[in-house]
Formats: C-alpha cells, sequence, structure tokens
C-alpha cells in the first residue's frame, strides 16, 4: 500500500503474503540496490513470528484466543475471589442475622459497590432491632403493669362475698377504679403502637389538615381547670396535623401538670424563636431533676416515688412524644422559675 508524504515522497507499507523481491526500492521506483515486493505464496511473515508459519490459518487463531483467554482468567481470579469472598461474607452476615441474632453486623469496609450494600443492610438491621427491642420493652413493661390492678381486682372479687354493706361500697370503688386503670393502660399501649407503626409509614399527606391550637388549648384548658393564657396579640395559630393526636398530646401534658404538679396549672400558647407554636405547661410540683429530663418521655418510666401516684401507667409523656415526632415537632422538660416544671411543645406551623 502506498501513503504518500508531505515532502511528495511515498512510503510503502508492506501487507502480510508479500515477499521482497531485487531491484526494487523503497522510497521509490526499482532500482539495482531495492528490492520491490512481489506477491509470494511462501514468503516469511514481515514482523517476525516463525512460529505461526507462513500464514496463519484458524487452528493458529483458535490456539492463540485459548491463550489469550487463559491470561485474562489467570489476571482477573484473584479480583474475583475477593469479590465473592465478600460476598460470602455478607451472605453469612445477612443469614446470622435472620437466625435471630439481632447484633450481628457485617463488614461494610471499602468504597465499592459490595461495601455500599454492607453499609446499607447494616442501617436496616439497626433500625429493625431498635424496633423489635422496642417492642419487646413494651409488651414486658405493659405485662408487669396489668399485674398490678389485676390482683387488686381478684383480691376485692375475692373479699366481695364476705364484706359487710361500708365495705362492700368501698371494695366496688375499687374495683371500677382498677377497671378504669386497665383500660387506659390497654388504650396507651394500643395508641403508642399505632403511632410507632403511622411514623414507619407516614406520608405528608397525613398532615394536610389545619387545626387551629388557640380553640384546641382554650377547650383542654378549661376541661383541666387549667389557666388559659394566649401571646399578646395573638388571635389565631394554625399547624398542618391530626386534632385528635395534637388534642391527646395536650391533654396527657395537662393531667401529668396536674397529677404530680398540684392543682395551680398554667398553659400558654406562642410563637418561638424560629416561628413554631409553642403550647407550654407549667406546674408547681416538686420538678423533675436535670439528669431524668429526657428520661421522663420513655414509656413506662418513672420518677422514684412516683410508681403508683394517681393511677398514673408512665406512657402519657411517651406518647407526647410520639405525637410530636410525627407532627415534625419536639417536646422537651424544663425547670420552672420559683419551682415546679415547664413542658414545651412546638409544632411548625402552616405558614412554615
Amino acid at each position: 500500500m502506498r501513503v504518500p508524504l508531505e515532502d511528495r515522497r511515498s512510503l510503502l507499507v508492506m501487507r502480510g503474503g508479500f515477499r521482497m523481491g531485487p531491484g526494487a526500492r523503497l522510497g521509490g521506483g526499482p532500482g539495482p540496490d531495492r528490492p520491490f515486493f512481489k506477491r509470494g505464496d511462501n514468503a516469511p511473515l514481515p514482523w517476525g513470528l516463525p512460529f505461526l508459519g507462513p500464514r496463519p490459518n484458524g487452528q493458529v487463531l483458535l490456539v492463540l484466543l485459548v491463550l489469550l483467554f487463559f491470561g485474562v482468567a489467570l489476571g482477573a481470579y484473584p479480583v474475583v475471589r475477593r469479590l465473592t469472598r465478600r460476598l460470602e461474607s455478607l451472605k453469612a452476615g445477612v443469614e446470622q442475622f435472620g437466625s435471630g441474632q439481632l447484633t450481628q453486623r457485617v463488614d461494610d469496609s471499602g468504597s465499592d459497590e459490595v461495601a455500599a450494600l454492607a453499609g446499607s443492610f447494616n442501617r436496616a438491621a439497626a433500625q429493625i432491632e431498635t424496633l423489635l427491642r422496642s417492642q419487646q420493652s413494651l409488651l414486658a413493661n405493659a405485662s408487669h403493669e396489668l399485674r398490678s390492678p389485676l390482683a387488686r381486682l381478684k383480691m376485692a372479687f375475692s373479699m366481695l362475698d364476705n364484706a359487710g354493706p361500708e365495705q362492700r361500697v368501698r371494695l366496688q370503688a375499687e374495683i371500677h377504679t382498677n377497671i378504669s386503670e386497665l383500660d387506659a393502660l390497654v388504650e396507651e399501649v394500643l395508641l403508642a403502637s399505632r403511632l410507632e407503626a403511622a411514623a414507619r409509614a407516614a406520608t405528608p399527606a397525613e398532615h394536610e389538615f389545619k387545626v387551629d391550637l388557640m380553640g384546641l388549648a382554650a377547650e383542654e384548658a378549661a376541661r383541666s381547670a387549667a389557666d388559659f393564657q394566649p401571646a399578646a396579640g395573638l388571635t389565631e395559630l394554625v399547624v398542618p396535623g391530626d386534632e385528635r393526636l395534637l388534642r391527646r398530646a395536650l391533654r396527657n401534658l395537662l393531667e401529668n401538670g396536674k397529677r404530680y404538679g398540684g392543682q395551680e396549672l398554667l398553659l400558654e400558647l406562642a410563637r418561638g424563636n424560629e416561628g413554631e407554636a409553642e403550647l407550654r405547661v407549667s406546674d408547681r410540683g416538686p420538678g423533675v431533676p436535670e439528669a431524668m429530663r429526657e428520661r421522663i418521655f420513655e414509656a413506662f418510666f418513672r420518677l422514684p416515688g412516683h410508681a403508683e401516684q394517681a393511677g398514673g401507667v408512665g406512657l402519657g409523656l411517651s406518647l407526647v412524644k410520639q405525637i410530636a415526632l410525627r407532627h415534625q415537632g419536639q417536646v422537651r422538660c424544663e425547670a420552672r422559675p420559683g419551682g415546679g416544671s415547664v413542658f414545651v411543645f412546638s409544632l411548625p406551623t402552616a405558614a412554615n
């Protein structure tokens, strides 16, 4: 093949199957000291591979492809084996977790796709473990709380037949009180379970309803005989959410303050520093130690000395926290100047 160059010379490129004959010139026409290219069936190949023979055929090509395949396989084996070992380790970890070992985690070191998959599994496993531990704790605590009213009911019924008129009246009142406690406990356990299930499947559509906190707070303050004090100039405060759940959260806070904080109860409604709605329930009780202001929102947690006070079951504040989180809000406990506690329930407003 002739390839023209810029200086008007030509470059002759030899193709396979040609031989160099006498009288040819590489840079021009034939000459006495230059060979020329002629077609030759038995000419050796110019690139110097004598083991291929004068002309490569299908068998030689097949041999080359087989050698190439084995070379690639040998080079790729360490990489593939490392990958399969990591996949086998991931598979073993998943099987151990599925067999009930909730603390099982897999190695997620690295930056490849297997490491990303292992990290996703570890996060999912941690969430599943938390949910299962929470349900187990709820069931165990609920079972424990059910024993006390059931034991009192059993004793009251056993004494009822041989009791006099006055004692019978007291026993009947005790029976009604224990039945009410059982009913409240079952209701709160069911509500806690529904809130936990709804939080895992929550969608923005669940908060599309508008709730007037001004009217809701006034109604619940009147029901609990608490003083209601809205912020100056505040006539309306609307938040998105479920009115039934928000009413339940506010009612739990007011009942908690009335149960443990005495009769001096104040409910305030205002806007927070970032524009959110704030409901503040203040009491004059003994207060909550600073080290326990987070723990009081745990299910079935009670302050020392409050285990059987006024029929509380230890789920009220836990439900308040779950309702706040479901509405993208929060609840916290603060110390009240002069003694007592302040429970601050904050929610994003409709304007936000």
